[in-house]
């Protein structure tokens, strides 16, 4: 019986070099710390240290000692994390767009960068004079730029398109997280817009997480290697998870840390909000134990992450209690904050470890 004549994928690896390695941890790294450090704004009541956006006065693009103190270097040095963040996305980029697609495809990104600089500056010049949201709508061409440089990246992309779309959802974001940002200031630090802005950055942690775990995957096609029940657990404890973040999101909105000593929140019951935040973060406890003892018994793909989730969300609650109990104090806020990060990255490791690269 001849065999079938049906296209064969390739498999062969891409050569992904030391250097864009070392840049896909540190950005992940950086994303963790940007939480830190946008933590340490709101918690040190300098969210409005700088008034302005994207000048940190309206005479000034940094801070000056003498009328802000050390709100404004606090608030300050957040923004520059910013730059710090999407520095090295762009690096991580172009790395994997020249790993990918060689350098041709690098001056194509490029020349869309530039392109999209170019009518920035120009929209610019033209909407200031009149008064108007000048930096956000040069901000918006810009992101507009990243994404039509995305399409067209994506486009010509014929190996690996997984890890140049995370690469590109990176940089995007990045962007649109620093605009994020100015509208939280621009609006007086509306909680609802300085919840969005954490979310989105803890959602960038899972990105620059999943980078990683593809960068070091094997390519190809790839089947399911736990039962199906797990796997559907598993999805079920994502949607703990999300309602956990979210519920946790609100109650840090309606508490005492507003980011700025003049700012009072009104609307919510934050003590109401502490106990609703507390039951799908039990929830989501028993579901990460249950599936973490049933992947060590039946010797499953992600039970070493599954392990290093488990004890995450067991640390993650027991600074919950223990802030709760203390009257929430800055510091405990603080790393309450950057663990649900941590949690969500080991939780998105986990599911990406539900499937294997099929046998050849």
């Amino acid at each position: 019986m001849p065999e079938s004549s049906a296209p064969t994928v390739q498999t062969h690896r891409i050569a992904f070099g030391r250097p864009l390695r070392v840049l896909a941890w540190l950005s992940f790294l950086a994303e963790v710390v940007i939480i830190g450090t946008g933590g340490a704004v709101r918690l040190t009541g300098s969210g409005l240290g700088c008034s302005e956006w994207p000048l940190c006065t309206p005479e000034s693009l940094v801070p000056i000692y003498a009328v802000q103190g050390v709100h404004g270097i606090i608030e300050f040095g957040n923004r520059t994390m910013t730059g710090v963040v999407g520095l090295l996305a762009l690096a991580v980029l172009l790395l994997t767009v020249h790993a990918l697609g060689g350098l041709r495809l690098v001056f194509r990104a490029l020349w869309f960068a530039l392109g999209g600089v170019v009518v920035a500056v120009a929209v610019y010049a033209a909407t200031d004079p009149f008064g108007l949201p000048s930096a956000g709508l040069m901000s918006a061409v810009l992101l507009i730029a990243v994404v039509v440089g995305a399409v067209d990246s994506l486009r010509r992309t014929t190996e690996r398109r997984d890890l140049a779309l995370l690469a590109w959802i990176v940089l995007a974001g990045v962007m649109a997280q620093a605009v994020v940002g100015g509208f939280a200031v621009l609006t007086d630090l509306n909680p609802f817009i300085v919840g969005f802005h954490y979310t989105s950055s803890l959602l960038l942690v899972c990105v620059t997480a999943a980078f990683l775990v593809r960068l070091y995957g094997v390519p190809g096609p790839r089947e399911r290697a736990v039962p199906r029940w797990f796997a559907i657990l598993s999805h079920v404890t994502g949607l703990a998870l999300a309602a956990t973040i979210f519920f946790g999101v609100l109650t840090t909105g309606s508490g005492p840390h507003s980011g700025d000593a003049n700012i009072k929140r009104e609307g919510f019951d934050a003590t109401v909000l502490a106990h609703v935040h507390s039951w799908p973060g039990y929830i989501l406890a028993t579901l990460v134990l249950v599936l973490t003892i049933s992947a060590w018994v039946l010797r499953l793909e992600p039970r070493r992450w599954l392990l290093v989730l488990v004890c995450a969300i067991l640390v993650q609650v027991g600074v919950g209690v223990w802030q709760a109990r203390e009257g929430l104090p800055e510091i405990l806020v603080g790393i309450h904050m950057v663990l649900a990060s941590l949690s969500a990255a080991a939780y998105t490791v986990v599911i990406l470890n539900l499937k294997r690269p099929v046998a050849d």
